[in-house]
C-alpha cells in the first residue's frame, strides 16, 4: 500500500473540452416515438434532454472534437502530444483500441505518437487519471491527451425504460502535463475498489469472444443491448460507498466540509440523490448535469468537470472530489486540490 506521502503527486491540467452529437432529443420526443404518455420518459429516467449520435457519427469522431477543444484550451496542436489515451467505457469496434481510432481522427496516422486504452467502464476517467499521473510526474510523458467518448444510444433496450431512459452520448477530454504550465492539480488521494459479485449487474454481453456469434446457440442481437439490474446495483453500491468515501477522505487528510465541489459520475437521478442524502453533501456543492446530458458512461464525469471549469465554478485553491460507480461492480474516487 502507498504511504500518504508517496500517494500525493502534482501534475498540470493544460486544457479541457467536451463535445456532443449534433442531434438532441427531449424526453417528450422520446415519449412520442415510443407511443408513451407525455412525461413518462422524464419521470422514469430523470433526463429532460440528451444527445444521440447519428450513424454518421462515431465515438472516435466525437472524441476528436472534444480533444481539439481541449487542445485549443491548452494552446497546443495534436502533433505536440506525446501520448493519446482513451478511457471510454464502450468500444468503437473490437480492434484496434479506441485510442488508435481517435489518433487517426486527429490526423496523427503517420506520427508514431503512442496511443492506448485504459478501460474501467464508467470510472475510466478516474482510473486513467490516476494511472497517468505516475509517468507524467516521473517525466515519461510531457503532453498527454486523455479522452472519454461513448455512444450508449445504439445499445439501449427501450422495453426497459428504467435503464434506457437515463442515457445520452458524448465525449470529453483533458490535456495533462508535468507541473510548470497550466493549472497545477495535486492528487491528494485516489481509490478504486471492485466487487465482482456484481459483474453481471451492468453489462453488454456481446462485443468479445465469450458471446461471439460463431460460439453461441442463442440470438445474438439481444446480447448487444445494455442490461442493468438497477436495484441490485444500488444495494451493492450503497453497502460499500460510505466506508469507501470515509477511507478516501482519511487518506487525503480531509473532512467532508473541506470539499468545495463534488463531481460525480452522472449515473442516474437516484445515484446523485443518494450522494447528496446519504453521503452528506449539500446539493449546491454537487456538479449535477444529469437532467440535460444523461448518463454518458465514461464521458459523464469529465464532461461535468469541463463544464464547471468553463463556467468558472471551479477556481484555484479549491478541493474537488471525483466519485462514482461503474460496471464491475466498481467504486472509484479521487481527491484533487487546485493550486
Amino acid at each position: 500500500m502507498n504511504t500518504p506521502t508517496l500517494a500525493k503527486r502534482t501534475l498540470a491540467l493544460l486544457g479541457s473540452g467536451h463535445a456532443l452529437p449534433q442531434r438532441r432529443l427531449t424526453s417528450a420526443e422520446l415519449d412520442l416515438s415510443l407511443g408513451l404518455q407525455t412525461g413518462t420518459v422524464e419521470r422514469i429516467g430523470g433526463v429532460r434532454t440528451r444527445a444521440f449520435a447519428s450513424t454518421e457519427e462515431s465515438a472516435a469522431s466525437l472524441a476528436a472534437l472534444a480533444a481539439r477543444r481541449a487542445l485549443a484550451a491548452a494552446g497546443l496542436t495534436a502533433a505536440q502530444l506525446d501520448c493519446v489515451v482513451a478511457a471510454s467505457g464502450t468500444m468503437d469496434q473490437g480492434m484496434p483500441c479506441n485510442a488508435a481510432l481517435i489518433h487517426r481522427e486527429l490526423g496523427l496516422a503517420t506520427s508514431g505518437i503512442a496511443a492506448f486504452d485504459i478501460n474501467a467502464s464508467c470510472l475510466g476517467f478516474i482510473a486513467a487519471l490516476d494511472q497517468l499521473s505516475w509517468p507524467i510526474t516521473a517525466g515519461r510523458y510531457q503532453r498527454v491527451l486523455l479522452v472519454c467518448a461513448d455512444i450508449a444510444s445504439c445499445g439501449l433496450d427501450w422495453q426497459h425504460l428504467e435503464s434506457a431512459a437515463i442515457f445520452g452520448d458524448g465525449a470529453a477530454a483533458v490535456v495533462l502535463g508535468p507541473v510548470g504550465n497550466g493549472q497545477a492539480m495535486r492528487i491528494l488521494a485516489s481509490k478504486l475498489c471492485t466487487y465482482s459479485e456484481g459483474a453481471a449487474f451492468c453489462q453488454i454481453a456481446a462485443g468479445g469472444s465469450r458471446h461471439h456469434p460463431s460460439r453461441i446457440d442463442e440470438a445474438f442481437l439481444p446480447l448487444t443491448r445494455f442490461a442493468m439490474q438497477g436495484k441490485a446495483v444500488y444495494r451493492l453500491a450503497s453497502t460499500h460507498l460510505p466506508d469507501f468515501l470515509a477511507d478516501l477522505l482519511t487518506e487525503g487528510g480531509l473532512e467532508r466540509e473541506q470539499i468545495d465541489w463534488v463531481i460525480p459520475h452522472q449515473a442516474s437521478r437516484l445515484a446523485i440523490e443518494h450522494l447528496i442524502r446519504r453521503l452528506g453533501f449539500a446539493p449546491e456543492k454537487v456538479v449535477n448535469i444529469f437532467a440535460e446530458y444523461g448518463n454518458q458512461v465514461a464521458a459523464s464525469l469529465p464532461t461535468a468537470l469541463d463544464i464547471a471549469l468553463r463556467d468558472g465554478r471551479i477556481q484555484p485553491g479549491q478541493r474537488l472530489l471525483l466519485l462514482g460507480t461503474g460496471a464491475g461492480l466498481s467504486l472509484g474516487g479521487m481527491l484533487l486540490e487546485l493550486a
